[in-house]
């Protein structure tokens, strides 16, 4: 369930906007001042802020400005609600860090279209819509992956963390992105437990022929691609040797679990 934290000093406004995100599915939480919002995403981020720009004390503007220069919440999705209509103000907001900016008074289904818009470019992950690529077809509403025509069982962390590589595939991720991303940030766990699940998600990919999808790159990370290179390069290769071929690139340098 997807997180949604609204940062909003009127009690009707909030509540109407949070009834509604629950009625959509997502979790939410919601804060009245600024320093209540940093809090929270001290804690746990979010998947998006849904932020307004006049608060007490400090203001969602300079709230927002913070969060961009922060590494840890530098991608946090942001969607300023404000009053504030003139194109200037729009403009600050935006130019703040925000991704979106809405004026006072909204739409309930503006502001949802909005919502599910900046998660599809920011976080698609917390969205619960089917991703296919190649030959895996991930649908977090059923929890299932598919592949080559069979239901593949994962474990629940391969599940999440398939479906983070999948929504952003042929990317490298470090293991520390990983963990913060699949695992959430401040859970203090080892680097090398990310190589361990990794092992594991291949291992489930397997019957598939999608193991060599998980690829490692030496000195940065892992990356999910829907054409492997070294799937291309052990295609001619008839018989077991087409799968030996294929065993020391799919199992990664030195750094991943055996």
């Amino acid at each position: 369930m997807s997180r949604i934290l609204v940062v909003e000093d009127e009690s009707a406004i909030a509540e109407l906007i949070s009834l509604n995100l629950r009625h959509a599915g997502f979790d939410v939480l919601v804060c009245s001042t600024a320093g209540a919002a940093q809090s929270a995403v001290d804690q746990k981020l979010p998947d998006l802020v849904l932020l307004d720009w006049m608060l007490p004390g400090e203001s969602g503007l300079q709230l927002a400005q913070r969060w961009r220069a922060d590494a840890r919440t530098r991608d946090l999705p942001v969607i300023m609600l404000t009053a504030r209509a003139d194109e200037a103000d729009k403009v600050a907001g935006l130019e703040s860090g925000a991704d979106d900016y809405l004026a006072k008074p909204f739409s309930v289904n503006e502001l949802m279209a909005r919502i599910r818009a900046v998660l599809r470019r920011r976080a698609p992950q917390a969205l619960d819509v089917a991703v296919n690529l190649g030959p895996l077809r991930l649908d977090p509403a059923t929890h299932r992956v598919t592949g080559g025509g069979q239901e593949l069982k994962l474990g629940p962390t391969e599940f999440r963390l398939l479906h983070f590589l999948m929504t952003h595939a042929e990317r490298v991720h470090s293991r520390t992105q990983l963990l913060d991303r699949v695992w959430g940030d401040h859970v203090f766990i080892e680097e090398r437990t990310v190589d361990v699940h990794i092992k594991r998600l291949r291992e489930s990919l397997a019957p598939a022929g999608a193991a060599t999808m998980v690829e490692t790159v030496r000195g940065a990370g892992y990356r999910l691609t829907a054409a492997p290179a070294n799937l291309a390069a052990a295609a001619p290769v008839a018989g077991p040797a087409a799968t030996s071929a294929a065993m020391p690139a799919a199992a990664g340098p030195r750094s991943d679990a055996s």
